[in-house]
């Protein structure tokens, strides 16, 4: 038997197993089971085909069978201690274990947000690969309204959210999170797709949080809670049709509930020309996607994401996977040769999200692939870019799987201007002129992590000043233009691009780079003169505009956005600083025109405070509606200033050195 140590981390488990076993536990060992979990992570990880090990104590063995790498069954958990099966060590180990949701057809895959923006919330999900001998489902009338175990189980879902909320990341231990997972699996049984999906995701993402994983980012647990209560919040809350003039359309129930299955529908033939691939990097999955585009130019994915047990080697299997072979039909390249190449397909099948399916019936060979400056590729760049930031963040109100391919990608010709020192710390940004327009963007790397090469190869342009190049990006909604870089390539006249300092790829990467997956060399940047890098008054590109090193005076939307967070962080019982504090928020909001931030944030901290006592003054515990109500209410006009904010912020108008001092007012 080949035994494997801690290297490859722990199997994902069901959410519903680890809701039944915490569930077994006494209110005694709930109390203890964050310690035992904490006490169990340092106790080493041993595996033996499909059975992970853990020695408890001299003598007591867990033993979690897990095939195919997930717990589906409670019973799959083993301890020798003498409390078991109602041991703490059986709940502590599941709550160790990555969450790993059901795919229909019988496919297992983790929660993977977002995330991604190839930042996590937006990178592109795993998704099980199409299965041909699936029936297709039948379309059925849309019911008018929520059946009473449907609504039973979305009210039980809000009810657990409003708790977890209420808690906070630092107090939302195994128990909370546990209840939160029930509920979610009985949302999943009722049909409540949609939001049962979403409360895996919070749970996973507080997890992340309370762990200090490298890859938690605060503004993905506070969108995942307002998009969690506020499913919940329109399930459970009836509409009454005669207080509805004036009122915004209603969500349709069936975008609520979701659906099981991504369904995928039928193309005919295609033709594809590669784009770009990127890597794929989540809290429990790895691996890389291809994009393309078709005749019509549309944009497709193929994607060929695993889960992983380590986050230590989850960011080389992310690279290593741009090696494997693109999963359609009998093509035989690797992911980096199809960012280049081209496929003729046959049978395609393709999600509603972009997805190629990869059934059986499909067929595909290698074909010629096109430049980014030839058609159909180049009709991408030919949007202004307002109308792209526009499109990016009108599709980020869709549900996830319901966004077109690519919706928040934009594909600009810029010209670098190099790096600046901008915002608290002076962290460097690499800054880059909007062809055409005087508008100045700040390019970030498309993914956070170092083993990644997104930020090597966003140092070394940093020096390229004055070059011009075509570039792929993911937007990135900020109050100042800013946008993930993904890929590169020459503009349209690249060849004969003025200047002392051109990009200079080898003939078989046709004049592009996968910035995730390839590293750039010094060599890859044709320069004249080694001096021509820094900024210069009398260079091509124009001087370095100069930007403040502190954050600038605009809106002071942070008051109320920075209170939604510290209410994810810390709790209910966080928002009561001094009447001093309150009123000194209360005057800068208003003074600023953001009346409605300050009647906000007064109400949020008043439902913060609202405790109910009994006659001996005890605090009376509540059901946390009311203050969860208060908090959605708050995050979604943050959200909605935030969205305003960036659409200002890429508007056309204004100097470009203006534009990078100042944010949008509204």
């Amino acid at each position: 038997m080949n035994a494997t140590t801690q290297e490859n981390g722990w199997p994902g488990v069901r959410p519903e197993v680890v809701a039944e076993v915490v569930s077994g536990l006494s209110a005694r060992l709930q109390k203890r089971l964050d310690g035992a979990a904490a006490k169990l992570a340092q106790r080493p990880l041993s595996r033996e085909g499909d059975e992970w090990r853990v020695e408890v104590d001299e003598e007591a063995l867990l033993v979690l069978h897990a095939p195919g790498g997930v717990i589906a069954d409670p019973a799959s958990v083993h301890c020798g201690c003498l409390l078991a099966p109602a041991c703490v060590h059986r709940a502590a180990a599941v709550t160790l274990c990555p969450l790993a949701e059901t795919i229909e057809g019988g496919a297992e895959s983790s929660d993977a947000d977002a995330d991604a923006d190839a930042s996590d919330a937006d990178a592109p999900r795993a998704e099980a690969p199409e299965t041909p001998s699936a029936p297709e489902p039948v379309l059925r009338p849309e019911p008018a309204a929520l059946t009473p175990s449907e609504l039973a189980a979305a009210r039980h879902l809000h009810r657990a959210a409003c708790a977890l909320l209420a808690a906070g990341v630092s107090g939302a231990g195994a128990v909370s999170q546990a209840e939160l997972l029930r509920a979610a699996h009985r949302a999943r049984v009722a049909g409540l797709y949609r939001p049962a999906a979403a409360a895996v995701t919070v749970v996973t993402r507080v997890r992340a949080a309370r762990s200090g994983a490298p890859d938690h980012r605060l503004v993905d647990l506070v969108s995942g809670l307002r998009e969690l209560l506020g499913l919940t919040v329109a399930l459970s809350t009836p509409v009454d049709a005669s207080d509805a003039s004036g009122a915004p359309e209603p969500t349709p129930l069936g975008e609520l509930r979701g659906s099981a299955r991504q369904a995928y529908a039928e193309e005919g033939g295609l033709r594809l020309y590669g784009l770009f691939a990127e890597p794929v990097l989540t809290a429990t999955h790895a691996g890389a996607v291809s994009w393309a585009v078709d005749a019509g130019g549309r944009l497709s994915t193929v994607a060929e994401v695993t889960p992983h047990g380590d986050a230590a080697t989850a960011a080389p299997l992310a690279v290593g996977a741009g090696n494997r072979t693109v999963r359609l039909g009998d093509a035989a390249l690797s992911h980096r040769e199809f960012s280049r190449a081209g496929l003729a397909v046959q049978g395609a099948t393709r999600s509603a999200g972009g997805r190629l399916g990869a059934g059986a019936s499909v067929r595909a060979v290698r074909a010629a692939g096109a430049d980014w400056t030839a058609e159909p590729v180049a009709g991408l760049w030919s949007e202004p870019p307002g109308a792209q930031v526009a499109r990016a963040l009108a599709a980020q109100e869709l549900p996830y799987e319901s966004r077109p391919a690519g919706s928040d990608l934009l594909f600009l010709d810029v010209t670098l201007l190099g790096a600046a020192p901008t915002g608290p710390g002076g962290a460097a940004q690499l800054l880059a002129r909007v062809a055409g327009s005087d508008l100045v963007i700040a390019l970030l790397p498309g993914h956070e992590h170092p083993d990644l090469a997104f930020r090597a190869n966003l140092a070394l342009l940093a020096t390229a000043h004055g070059l011009r190049l075509r570039l792929i990006g993911r937007l990135e909604r900020a109050d100042r233009p800013q946008l993930r870089l993904l890929a590169i390539g020459t503009p349209p006249d690249g060849s004969d691009q003025p200047g002392p300092i051109r990009l200079a790829l080898a003939a078989d990467r046709a004049g592009r780079a996968n910035l995730g997956l390839e590293r750039l060399q010094t060599a890859d940047l044709q320069t004249a003169d080694l001096q021509a890098t820094a900024p210069r008054a009398d260079h091509p590109a124009g001087p370095l505009p100069e930007l403040p090193t502190t954050p600038p005076d605009g809106p002071p939307v942070h008051v109320l956005a920075r209170r939604v967070a510290q209410a994810v962080t810390t709790g209910r019982s966080a928002l009561a600083p001094s009447a001093a504090t309150a009123a000194a928020d209360r005057s800068l909001l208003r003074v600023a025109g953001l009346s409605t931030a300050a009647q906000l944030l007064d109400g949020l901290r008043a439902a913060a405070a609202d405790h109910r006592r009994d006659v001996f003054g005890r605090v009376v515990p509540d059901d946390h509606d009311a203050f969860a109500t208060a908090w959605l209410a708050a995050a979604l006009y943050t959200e909605a200033l935030a969205t305003a904010l960036c659409s200002a912020a890429w508007a056309a108008d204004g100097t470009a050195t203006d534009r990078t001092r100042q944010p949008a007012r509204v």
